[in-house]
C-alpha cells in the first residue's frame, strides 16, 4: 500500500497494523495477488485464465440450460482447456442474450458465490438487456476498484464528488448526496474521506456550481459531462483549486476531452472502460493515456471482421468473457464495442493494452457505399465556431444527417453555414445536413450520452 492510504481494523484497540475485518481481510489478500500477477508475462496470464475458464465452461454446461447443447465437448473434458478449442467457442450476440432469457441463467450456483443480484444495461444501444451475478462478481469488482485506485496513487483521505446517475431524490440539486466515505469498495477496508453524489440529470450551470461549492480532490462523471461542466467553468470563471484528478466512466472518450479538463482545471483525465453487466475490462495505466485489461477479471479479445485476434495497430470488435459470473455466464459475450490493441506497455506490466477505445457500432457512419467508419467531429473546432452548449449527430438514412445543437441564443446565418461547412467536412460531403436548435438533448435512462447516433439497421 502506499501512503496516506490508512487500513481499517475491526479489533477494538488495535489500530496498528490493523487487523479487518474478513470480507475487507478478502479483499485486500486479493489484491495482494493482483499486485502480483499484473507484473507476469502475458502467457503466464493466459494459462491461468483459461483455467479459470474451463471451470466456467463446466459450470455452464451443468447447470445453464443454453449452454448444454452449445459448447463443444473438447471444451468442458478432462483435458486442459487450450487456445485453439477456446477460439473454436461460438461469439454469444446481444441479440441471443435478450432471446435465451431465462435459460441463459443457471439453475444452481455453486456455494459461497453469495445470493444474486440482478443487472440491467442502461439501455443507450437501445437494446437493454438484464442478467444476473452473485455476491462474489460483486466482491472482485469492489476488490478492482481498490486496484484502480492504488495504481493511480489516489490520497483517499480527500473528498471525492460523482456526477452520475441516481434515483435518490437526495441527490438532487443544490446540496446533493452526502456519505462520509468513498462508497462500498473502501467501506470496511480503508478508511477514507468523505463523498458527494449529484444526479447526472441537473443542468451543467448546476452541476459547476455544485462543484465550485464541494471543492472536491476528485471528480467522477461520464466524459460527456466532464467536457460540458469543464466548458462551463473555464467559460465562467469557476474555479475547482482542490481538484487533483478527473476520473471518466461510461463513455467512450471524445478527442480533445483530456485537453478541455487540463485547460479548465490544470487536471490530468483517467479513464476507465467497465460495463454494467460485465465488471472492469481494462483501466487507464498509471503512465500513459492508453488502458490495461485486467486479465484476472476477465477475457478481452479484439478480433477482425473474420473472427481473427487483431495485431497491435489493429481495430476490431471487442469480445468479453466475464470468469466469476455463474450466475448468467457471458461465453465470448460481442460487447458493441470496437477498439485497438496496442504494443506491451513499457511499464512493464504484462497485461495486455488497449491503445484506444473507438465506441460502439451504432455510432459509426455508414457511407453511400456501405463503407463503415467512426466520424471525426472535430470538437475542439467546433465549440470556436458557435455558442454550442451541446451537440448531437443523428443519421437517419445512407443520404441525411440530422444536427442538433443546444445554443444560448438563435444562431446567425454565418454560424448555421460555418456549422453545416465543419460538419460536412468532419463526417463527410456525401450527405445532406440539416441544423435545428433545440431546447435539450436528453441521456438515456442511464443518464449516457452519444454524441453521434446511427438510426440505420445493419
Amino acid at each position: 500500500m502506499t501512503p496516506p492510504w490508512h487500513i481499517r481494523s475491526a479489533i477494538n484497540g488495535i489500530a496498528w497494523p490493523a487487523l479487518p475485518a474478513a470480507n475487507a481481510a478478502g479483499r485486500l489478500a486479493t489484491l495482494f495477488q493482483l499486485e502480483q500477477s499484473q507484473w507476469w508475462p502475458q502467457e503466464r496470464l493466459w494459462q491461468h485464465q483459461l483455467q479459470q475458464a474451463q471451470l466456467l465452461l463446466r459450470h455452464s454446461v451443468a447447470h445453464v440450460p443454453w449452454y448444454r447443447e452449445r459448447l463443444p465437448a473438447a471444451a468442458v473434458g478432462t483435458t486442459p482447456l487450450d487456445a485453439e478449442t477456446w477460439h473454436s467457442l461460438p461469439i454469444l450476440s446481444r441479440n441471443e442474450v435478450q432471446q435465451a432469457g431465462d435459460s441463459l441463467r443457471a439453475v444452481s450456483i455453486p456455494p459461497g458465490h453469495g445470493r444474486l443480484l440482478k443487472q440491467r444495461t442502461s439501455g443507450s444501444t437501445g437494446k437493454p438487456i438484464e442478467t444476473f451475478s452473485t455476491e462474489l462478481s460483486l466482491f472482485f469488482w469492489n476488490t478492482f476498484t481498490l486496484r484502480e485506485h492504488l495504481w493511480h496513487k489516489r490520497d483517499l483521505s480527500g473528498k471525492l464528488a460523482v456526477i452520475r446517475y441516481s434515483n435518490s431524490d437526495a441527490a438532487q440539486p443544490p446540496h446533493g448526496q452526502k456519505s462520509n466515505n468513498w462508497g462500498r469498495a473502501t467501506q470496511g477496508v480503508i478508511d477514507t474521506g468523505e463523498s458527494c453524489l449529484l444526479s447526472i440529470f441537473t443542468s451543467v450551470p448546476e452541476q459547476a456550481e455544485w462543484l465550485a461549492k464541494e471543492n472536491p480532490d476528485y471528480l467522477l462523471t461520464h466524459p460527456s459531462v466532464m467536457r460540458d461542466v469543464a466548458r462551463y467553468c473555464k467559460e465562467h470563471g469557476i474555479k475547482l483549486p482542490a481538484l487533483r484528478e478527473a476520473r471518466s466512466l461510461g463513455e467512450a472518450l471524445p478527442d480533445g476531452l483530456r485537453e478541455i479538463c487540463h485547460d479548465a482545471w490544470g487536471v490530468e483525465v483517467t479513464d476507465v472502460y467497465s460495463t454494467t453487466e460485465l465488471g472492469y475490462l481494462a483501466f487507464q495505466c498509471p503512465e500513459h493515456e492508453h488502458y490495461h485489461i485486467q486479465s484476472e477479471s476477465a477475457i478481452v479479445e479484439i478480433l477482425d471482421n473474420e473472427g481473427q485476434p487483431c495485431q497491435p495497430g489493429e481495430v476490431g470488435r471487442v469480445i468479453v468473457t466475464p470468469l466469476h459470473n455463474y450466475a448468467t455466464p457471458l461465453i465470448r459475450y460481442e460487447v458493441g464495442d470496437y477498439a485497438e490493441l496496442g504494443e506491451p506497455c513499457s511499464c512493464g506490466r504484462g497485461l495486455p493494452v488497449i491503445r484506444h477505445i473507438q465506441g460502439r457500432y451504432r455510432n459509426l457512419v455508414t457511407l453511400p457505399s456501405g463503407t463503415l467508419r467512426y466520424p471525426r467531429l472535430g470538437i475542439q473546432d467546433l465549440y470556436e465556431i458557435a455558442p454550442i452548449d451541446q451537440f448531437q449527430a443523428i443519421q437517419h438514412s445512407l443520404e441525411s444527417i440530422e444536427l442538433k445543437v443546444v445554443v444560448p441564443r438563435p444562431l446567425s446565418e454565418s454560424e448555421r453555414t460555418a456549422l453545416l461547412r465543419h460538419f460536412s467536412q468532419a463526417i463527410g460531403n456525401e450527405f445532406h445536413y440539416t441544423l435545428n436548435e433545440v431546447d435539450a438533448l436528453h441521456r438515456s435512462p442511464g443518464g449516457k450520452y452519444e454524441e453521434f447516433i446511427s438510426a440505420i439497421q445493419r
